[in-house]
């Protein structure tokens, strides 16, 4: 499978703007034969604890545009947003998984970023997500869960492929990419990591997204602007590498 990520800039907390701006991104992935698209976390608005501002029911507007751009496009489309639902207190982070045909998965961030408050505005999520995308088993993660190798260990006997999307500020763009290179090394796993660019919330970001093969090599990045990034990913040379490097058997706990 081919996957894309759209290293993107976001407009602060309009939703509509940014999105109107994704919109000749996905295109261009799509067009270059990307059949999964992974756009930045909280995509639309920027990583703002402005919940009273940006959440929105199941279904919303945000949502509603990539169930929209997955069939226009006959391509698959993730990205998190803030989500509320009418039963919660407060929204979550939620990484939205939509297929061409209508599908539609959700995994909630289980590890709300309590340095910037996220604990105060948004609910941690409680349920590990894997999707199987065309054969290719992908497991959801977002931005601070890569933190915590506990929840990769416990789906990699499940995963072919991590996706984390992302709002990594610069001043620790050593971490992201070290913990990357990790995840996937230690799970013999591909890990696609999509963060944003630009500025919001008084902060820069400079991207460094990754696509990583489960010997932990890098097969396409970016940093420091708006890009695109494409790679192959196939579940055989998961298979294969824990095969030839039977690591994973000899975990304990």
């Amino acid at each position: 499978m081919r996957v894309a990520v759209v290293q993107h800039d976001i407009v602060w907390e309009d939703a509509q703007a940014t999105c109107a701006r994704l919109e000749p991104w996905i295109a261009a992935a799509a067009g270059a034969g990307a059949r999964l698209i992974v756009l930045a976390e909280m995509f639309a608005t920027g990583f703002s604890m402005h919940a009273e501002r940006i959440a929105e029911p199941p279904g919303g507007p945000t949502t509603q545009f990539l169930c929209e751009q997955a069939a226009e496009h006959d391509v698959w489309l993730a990205g998190s947003l803030a989500e509320q639902p009418p039963e919660a207190d407060r929204p979550f982070n939620t990484l939205t998984v939509a297929g061409p045909a209508g599908e539609l998965e959700r995994y909630r961030k289980r590890h709300p970023f309590t340095y910037a408050g996220e604990h105060e505005h948004f609910a941690a999520g409680d349920d590990l997500v894997t999707v199987t995308i065309e054969g290719l088993r992908c497991s959801l993660f977002v931005c601070y869960d890569l933190r915590f190798a506990d929840g990769f260990w416990a789906v990699a006997d499940r995963t072919d492929c991590y996706l984390v999307p992302a709002n990594w500020p610069e001043t620790r763009r050593g971490h992201w990419t070290a913990l990357l290179e990790a995840r996937a090394i230690e799970n013999q796993a591909y890990v696609v990591g999509c963060n944003r660019v630009g500025s919001g919330g008084a902060l820069d970001y400079t991207g460094d997204s990754r696509i990583i093969d489960p010997s932990g090599s890098v097969l396409a990045a970016a940093s420091g602007g708006e890009s695109l990034l494409l790679a192959e990913i196939d579940p055989r040379v998961v298979a294969q590498t824990r095969e030839r490097l039977p690591f994973m058997r000899d975990r304990r706990g």
